[in-house]
């Protein structure tokens, strides 16, 4: 009730949302603008929060729900007037850098690992595998270029030299965003978009992140000791722990254990 007292001075509150897996598309437990749009429109309309604070540890994963969540991050924070603050833990790579780099500073620990700015595609060729059990693939298009990579016929190189425009055309993007959320904190003699990752120390002194620091030290030595914190997480549903949804979130740990062990995590 202290905050509603005419000219009772209230201490400020930082709310704190976690951005914590894979960034994809589906997912009740994946990062993606779906499940995070209420989220983040509770964490910057409840109350006047002093600033966002987001915990990010992410190996990254679709480049256009990276693109949809850091677009929302800034609308939210220009339209409420509310700084937004970036805690890395174990890594922000790839699409959890995109994320970071919605933030007005990037903090993380001296072990983060950051960067990772580049564009990747993975697939299979299962062709030879197909003819040796003397299986056949049929496929039947209306365009020359509707079965492009089709992992049960060999590679086509014109698919490849398609692919690669496309993955180019991605980079840029990631580019473009991370000059202008870090414009005048990059060296301009370094290449930083490469795909190449670097602890925090490193990362510091390339002027991909801020500082070394943890979220309440920080916050504390700005916002001062008395400051509150709010936090906001995804919640999941009692019932999607059963059946096809339990399945569902088994690959998901699968395919999330695998991103986080590219970077030795």
């Amino acid at each position: 009730m202290k905050r509603w007292i005419p000219f009772v001075k209230s201490h400020p509150t930082v709310a704190v949302i976690r951005l914590s897996g894979m960034i994809a598309a589906s997912g009740r437990a994946t990062l993606n603008d779906a499940n995070l749009a209420p989220l983040l429109e509770r964490a910057f309309s409840k109350g006047k929060p002093a600033a966002v604070a987001i915990e990010i540890n992410s190996p990254g994963g679709s480049p256009v729900q990276s693109s949809l969540i850091g677009a929302r991050i800034r609308r939210l924070a220009e339209e409420k007037e509310v700084p937004v603050i970036a805690f890395v833990e174990d890594v922000a790579a790839s699409g959890g850098y995109w994320l970071a780099a919605a933030a007005d500073e990037i903090y993380a620990d001296e072990s983060s690992v950051i960067g990772s700015i580049g564009v990747i595609s993975a697939s299979f060729g299962a062709h030879e595998l197909l003819a040796r059990q003397g299986i056949e693939r049929r496929v039947y298009t209306a365009g020359k270029s509707k079965s492009m990579l089709d992992p049960f016929r060999p590679e086509n190189p014109e698919d490849v030299a398609r692919l690669k425009v496309l993955l180019e055309d991605i980079h840029t993007n990631f580019k473009e965003h991370v000059s202008t959320r870090r414009q005048g904190k990059l060296p301009q003699d370094r290449d930083l978009f490469t795909g190449e990752v670097w602890l925090a120390r490193r990362a510091q002194e390339l002027g991909l992140i801020d500082g070394i620091g943890h979220l309440k030290p920080v916050l504390k030595e700005r916002f001062g000791d008395k400051v509150k914190f709010r936090r906001y997480a995804m919640r999941k549903p009692l019932l999607t722990r059963f059946g096809a949804a339990l399945f569902e979130d088994t690959l998901h740990a699968v395919e999330e254990r695998s991103a986080f062990a590219q970077f030795g995590l």
